[in-house]
């Protein structure tokens, strides 16, 4: 059955943030977006433009140097993270099995064994890796220790997950798979995601809204709604409904990019 993204109230919202770094490379400059519960949002722009450094900002891997970030909405006690981080390299510990690497936060997080191991076994199962528990990263494929990232992040069952360009290292059919499996996985679970790529079809594909930010430095130049129902398949990948996004999104894009120019 089709179905519209049911979404909630913001939960973080980031306005006028800059961001310059000790070497004085200035990434952001008045970036403004809001992101609101069950959303699936792609930052979407060109290589170097900031889009992996607004996710550290939110994620609070580094401070901002202007502006603000607030999360909206408290989280439920529910023993859930604010925030899970799928990298783009999976970051795996190679001595380590896909169940040790899956639990590593929650170790961190000082949860009780027993629960750590359920909460593991249960995000290794719905990245489809049961099976696969005792088996180290060298015996994985790309896909595969990228689905191990995943579980990781799931683990700590985090209300907003930030995925930073997680695919762009894979060929095309395992993309598109890892495409799939992270709609399902979404509808599933019904986490927020802000999702970095600078592909325009991925993009389009996966989200519900697609910021569009300009050169380095970064701020959202536009924002476009993707209203094509979910579950969505390579029937949608080849609709008139895909092309006419994609060709949309690719002029918004251009304009972002001329006009940081």
């Amino acid at each position: 059955m089709s179905r519209a993204v049911a979404v909630g109230g913001p939960i973080v919202g980031l306005d006028d943030v800059g961001k310059t770094y000790a070497n004085g490379t200035e990434a952001l400059r008045h970036f403004a977006l809001t992101i609101a519960e069950g959303e699936f949002v792609s930052l979407l722009g060109p290589s170097g433009c900031g889009k992996s450094t607004v996710l550290r900002l939110i994620a609070g891997l580094a401070a901002v140097s202007g502006g603000t970030i607030e999360w909206l909405r408290e989280r439920d006690d529910d023993g859930g993270a604010r925030v899970g981080f799928v990298f783009q390299e999976p970051t795996l510990m190679p001595w380590a099995t896909v169940t040790a690497n899956v639990r590593m936060p929650l170790t961190l997080l000082r949860v009780p064994r027993r629960e750590a191991e359920a909460r593991s076994q249960e995000a290794i199962d719905l990245v489809g890796l049961d099976g696969f528990e005792r088996a180290s990263p060298r015996e994985l494929s790309g896909g595969m220790k990228m689905r191990v990232s995943i579980a990781r992040a799931l683990a700590t069952r985090p209300r907003l997950l930030l995925m930073d360009e997680p695919f762009a290292a894979l060929d095309e059919i395992t993309r598109f798979k890892l495409n799939n499996d992270l709609l399902a996985l979404w509808a599933r679970k019904r986490f927020t995601v802000v999702f970095v790529t600078h592909s325009v079809y991925e993009s389009v594909y996966l989200s519900s809204r697609i910021a569009v930010m300009t050169g380095r430095p970064g701020r959202v130049a536009s924002e476009v709604a993707i209203d094509a129902q979910y579950p969505r398949d390579e029937a949608f990948r080849t609709s008139p409904e895909y092309n006419g996004y994609c060709r949309a999104v690719s002029a918004l894009l251009a304009a972002a990019m001329a006009s940081a120019s």
